[in-house]
């Protein structure tokens, strides 16, 4: 690792069992194997941790976002490349932390991981949407609760169509093209 390493935070979003945590896991060992320092900052161990007094409410999920995006923002600024697979399902949160990374001159990459509902559904990692169905759950993003999808992010991963080591290779691309890997 050099000691002017360029940290950069990798925000990661989409639905829940998109994907989104395995491709940055993925990612981070390929990074870590080529001397980069990497943090995997997941949205269930952050919940647990950082943000466990709240709820799943708007205002509580904005709060969850903006406390993970200061973490995200405060390594990076120190040469970390910070992997953030976190839902963060409303546009408006997610666009103030990009703020917050320009103003304070620090990289900021927003990445859709754009796996259909259906798909997700399927793949129900943590049993949510078969609760959501059961009517035991609600409140769950991209059912019953808006996800709103980036317009515009710098990449776009179809993970259902390919392999997370697919789509952690297609974000690594990304990553040297912006002279980040």
């Amino acid at each position: 690792m050099s000691v002017t390493e360029t940290g950069a935070t990798v925000w990661l979003t989409g639905l829940p069992s998109a994907g989104k945590t395995t491709i940055a896991h993925t990612l981070a060992e390929r990074l870590r194997g080529d001397g980069h320092r990497v943090e995997v900052l997941d949205g269930d161990e952050i919940r647990a941790f950082l943000s466990s007094g709240l709820g799943f409410t708007r205002e509580d999920r904005h709060t969850n976002v903006q406390r993970i995006g200061f973490v995200a923002e405060l390594l990076a600024s120190h040469g970390v490349k910070a992997l953030v697979p976190v839902i963060a399902p409303y546009a408006d949160s997610r666009a103030a932390v990009a703020g917050r990374h320009r103003a304070e001159g620090t990289r900021y990459l927003e990445v859709h991981v754009a796996t259909p509902v259906d798909v997700c559904s399927e793949r129900d990692v943590k049993g949510l949407y078969a609760k959501q169905a059961a009517g035991e759950l609600s409140g769950l993003t991209g059912v019953d609760d808006p996800y709103e999808a980036p317009e515009a992010p710098d990449l776009r991963i179809r993970a259902h169509e390919q392999s997370a080591a697919e789509s952690a290779a297609e974000l690594h691309a990304l990553l040297t093209e912006k002279g980040l890997a």
